[in-house]
């Protein structure tokens, strides 16, 4: 895997969402050349209009653009219908699915090694009606889809460990984000401590984008061969509440594995700390 101090040449999909474009702005700050893949977007040499869905698009992209590059080192993969409930469900599927292969299968025919990619912390079964297994909830336990999304965010796992298994060589890295935050969103949250179940759908998580960002960056520098998920949430809550005062309230029948810190998040996000060497550095209450 590459140095923190290697540049890359790099394909950012779905550049122009919320996590991506904090995603592209780190990568660029980090000294590597991206190339945002996207159908929405301004002309510029940076950006590449595409959709996702036509695989001749897809494969043509990353082998090769006039005037633009040629060829990628890795690539980051963002772009998909963000959330259950926007479009209807078969479109959710038939649209995240096939962008997904498409992504993956052109990588593998160009010959980029490097593939990271927006999992999401939905496969850890949100919004939570059935209990979690555990809290902290980990990677460590079965994927619970509850959604035709998160059903499609499983299946996107299943064949990047496939695609792993084909290729020794080949390295694709799930980042299963937490809901992505940005500064200006932070304002509504001392009002999330007036009903502790509003926001236990997600075990009162979120994520900053410029931390998601730096994740991915990490999975860049870090990731080993082979297929692993990563749960990539902020080291806090939402709430002004203790994370065990929280648990204790919602969820009372679940074993709390660990002592929990003050606010510390749910969603555990020690193996990316292990293995990735990810470090949340922003925090909602630096806002408040």
């Amino acid at each position: 895997m590459a140095s923190p101090t290697t540049s890359l040449n790099v394909a950012v999909t779905g550049s122009s969402g919320k996590l991506g474009r904090s995603v592209v702005r780190g990568l660029r700050e980090a000294g590597h050349t991206v190339l945002e893949l996207d159908q929405y977007g301004e002309r510029s040499p940076g950006f590449l209009r595409i959709d996702l869905r036509d695989y001749g698009q897809v494969v043509d992209a990353l082998l090769g653009v006039d005037d633009r590059h040629a060829g990628f080192d890795a690539v980051v993969h963002l772009g998909a219908i963000p959330a259950p409930g926007l479009q209807a469900d078969v479109a959710t599927f038939h649209n995240n699915m096939t962008a997904t292969y498409n992504v993956f299968q052109a990588c593998r025919r160009a010959g980029i090694k490097r593939i990271v990619y927006a999992s999401s912390e939905t496969v850890l079964g949100l919004p939570f009606d059935t209990p979690p297994p555990y809290i902290p909830v980990d990677e460590d336990y079965p994927a619970r889809p509850e959604s035709t999304y998160s059903l499609v965010k499983h299946l996107e796992e299943q064949l990047a460990i496939e695609l792993a298994r084909w290729d020794p060589e080949l390295s694709i890295t799930a980042l299963r984000f937490s809901n992505v935050m940005d500064p200006e969103d932070y304002a509504e949250f001392p009002s999330f401590d007036a009903d502790a179940t509003a926001r236990k759908w997600n075990l009162w998580g979120y994520i900053d984008g410029r931390d998601g960002a730096q994740a991915v960056q990490k999975a860049l520098e870090n990731a080993a061969p082979g297929f692993d998920r990563f749960i990539i949430a902020a080291a806090d809550t939402v709430m002004g509440r203790t994370s065990a005062d929280l648990a204790a309230e919602v969820f009372p029948g679940v074993d709390v594995t660990r002592e929990i810190g003050e606010h510390e998040t749910l969603l555990s996000i020690d193996k990316a700390r292990r293995l990735l060497g990810y470090e949340p550095r922003h925090t909602w209450r630096d806002h408040a």
